[in-house]
């Protein structure tokens, strides 16, 4: 089994057709078939469902694709770990994050991190930290910033960045708005909510606060996107759980404190595969976070 081999499987397995898997890797459509064909004679076992439309995975090619990731990634990482002790940090960045993370501005990271690693290529990848999670311990991710959501495990690590209380918006007229006390979840009963994909770390803590009270809420508008929830509550189609620093993206709304069950309802975090498979731009990355040079790109709950 070549490494060429894997790469191969992995990008037909990325964009589900062998054509345009050839063109990204610049390769003959022949030459990549072939490269199949041979870990499939290998491995005794057919790694795709073969259509004229698309092609996908077999049970074997799912079970292929989780090692085939971890090895590359591996593989990548001690091509950087041998650039690094050369002086030099090269390679890919690969980081992920979750809209709105509270405890760090990951834009003027990204191009304070550029300033000093210019020969590192940086990608990107903005998702829910359910998916950013996974992400990470699977090799596809050096690292992610997101919101805590569950505990730390054999491929998965975190580093705590900020935690914040949650606060309920709603528009100034809703009949919430005049409360002179802090709410409890049971006081929203009945409330139509605004609030985010079950994926989102705000929504899984929410839910959890909710269920851990043993009150069911309705959540009649479901978004993607932290400005459309803004918008929603703004025209007063119901009322949102949310981390505190969202209340500064929207001053016209009414911000009023949810008691939850501690002082910081929602932690976010820097993910990161277990220390030993955590790679030199990775490690870069969080040095630059946690130096005292960097404190001025992170204004408490600001965030971006």
């Amino acid at each position: 089994m070549e490494l060429r081999h894997l790469r191969h499987f992995v990008a037909v397995a990325e964009d589900q057709h062998f054509t345009r898997a050839a063109e990204r890797l610049m390769v003959s459509q022949s030459g990549l078939s072939a490269s199949i064909r041979s870990l499939e004679r290998e491995l005794r076992a057919p790694l795709f469902v073969r259509t004229t439309r698309r092609v996908t995975l077999t049970e074997a090619g799912r079970a292929l694709l989780v090692e085939a990731e971890r090895i590359l990634a591996q593989v990548r990482s001690a091509h950087e770990a041998v650039a690094a002790v050369q002086g030099v940090l090269r390679g890919t960045l690969a980081l992920g994050t979750e809209q709105c993370i509270a405890g760090v501005h990951v834009a003027r990271l990204l191009g304070a991190f550029r300033g000093r690693h210019p020969d590192v290529e940086i990608r990107l990848r903005q998702a829910g930290s359910g998916a950013l999670a996974e992400e990470v311990a699977a090799g596809r991710l050096d690292l992610a910033f997101a919101y805590r959501t569950q505990a730390d495990t054999e491929q998965l690590r975190s580093v705590s960045l900020a935690g914040e209380p949650m606060t309920v918006l709603c528009h100034p007229s809703h009949r919430l708005a005049s409360a002179s006390v802090v709410l409890a979840p049971d006081d929203l009963t009945g409330e139509v909510f605004v609030d985010f994909h079950p994926d989102w770390g705000p929504r899984r803590g929410t839910d959890a606060a909710f269920a851990a009270a043993g009150v069911r809420r309705m959540v009649a508008l479901e978004v993607n996107d932290v400005h459309s929830l803004l918008d929603l509550v703004d025209e007063n189609l119901g009322i949102a759980v949310v981390p505190r620093h969202f209340r500064y993206k929207r001053p016209s709304l009414t911000a009023l404190p949810l008691k939850g069950t501690g002082e910081a309802e929602y932690e976010t975090v820097a993910l990161l595969p277990p220390e030993r498979a955590t790679s030199p731009a990775a490690r870069a990355l969080v040095t630059l976070l946690e130096t005292e040079a960097l404190a001025s790109l992170t204004d408490g709950f600001q965030a971006s």
